[in-house]
């Protein structure tokens, strides 16, 4: 019985170009921020050229090749971010977007998980942790009017068990006052710092010794991980 080869993942190329497609649908403006982004390195490179280095061709051209090679990172560090912007907006509403993120989007010095400590059947509303430099943070996913009894019992339990633990909330949902879904990277670590990296590790292990949530996974879909554009070499 003849093996079937495993599928060959598409190059470095086909893949910016599919991210690019991607975030187009949710972002119709997106090529003309690249474009813009490219073009103001390159021209601002070709004045600097002309104004310091007058009759040197060579110090024009390295100044346009250094003017093409930051309008090409420009260009790739906005599409990475309006793409991971696009990609959470298709699963915002969503039972578990939160979880996503938490998975997804924070950076190495946030423990999160993409199951929620609390969670109610009924209404699909849940509540997520954090923890972080600034401690620990409290994430609602749903009207803030069903989920804040929620969140005070999560607070007032982790309060109860980590007494010298900062603990914050934040709330994401319908409400006009609530974080947008890909905010909350940046709201995480708007917070004050106030804990050393090993006792980040360690308040982890105690909340999570106590517990959690079974049975409940991100949204199916986009993995926001997969669609940001590749860093160029």
């Amino acid at each position: 019985m003849a093996r079937t080869k495993p599928e060959k993942e598409p190059g470095r190329i086909k893949q910016m170009w599919q991210v690019l497609q991607m975030t187009r649908r949710s972002d119709p403006g997106i090529v003309w921020y690249l474009i813009l982004a490219f073009l103001l390195p390159v021209a601002a490179a070709v004045v600097l050229s002309v104004w310091l280095s007058g009759d040197n061709w060579l110090g024009i051209v390295l100044y346009i090749v250094a003017g093409v090679l930051a309008g090409v990172l420009l260009a790739l560090v906005i599409l990475g971010r309006r793409a991971e912007r696009a990609a959470y907006s298709q699963i915002a509403g969503q039972p578990g977007a939160v979880g996503a993120v938490l998975k997804n989007g924070l950076r190495r010095s946030w423990i999160g998980s993409e199951e929620p400590i609390a969670f109610s059947p009924k209404t699909k509303d849940a509540v997520y942790r954090a923890v972080g430099r600034p401690g620990v943070v409290l994430i609602s996913e749903g009207p803030v009017s069903r989920t804040q009894p929620m969140l005070d019992k999560e607070r007032a339990n982790i309060v109860r068990l980590l007494p010298n633990v900062p603990v914050h909330q934040l709330h994401v949902g319908p409400d006009s006052d609530s974080t947008a879904l890909y905010k909350v990277p940046a709201a995480l670590r708007r917070f004050p710092r106030k804990l050393t990296k090993a006792e980040v590790v360690q308040v982890d292990k105690r909340l999570t010794s106590v517990g959690k949530v079974k049975g409940f996974k991100i949204p199916p879909g986009i993995d926001p991980q997969r669609i940001r554009a590749p860093r160029p070499r």
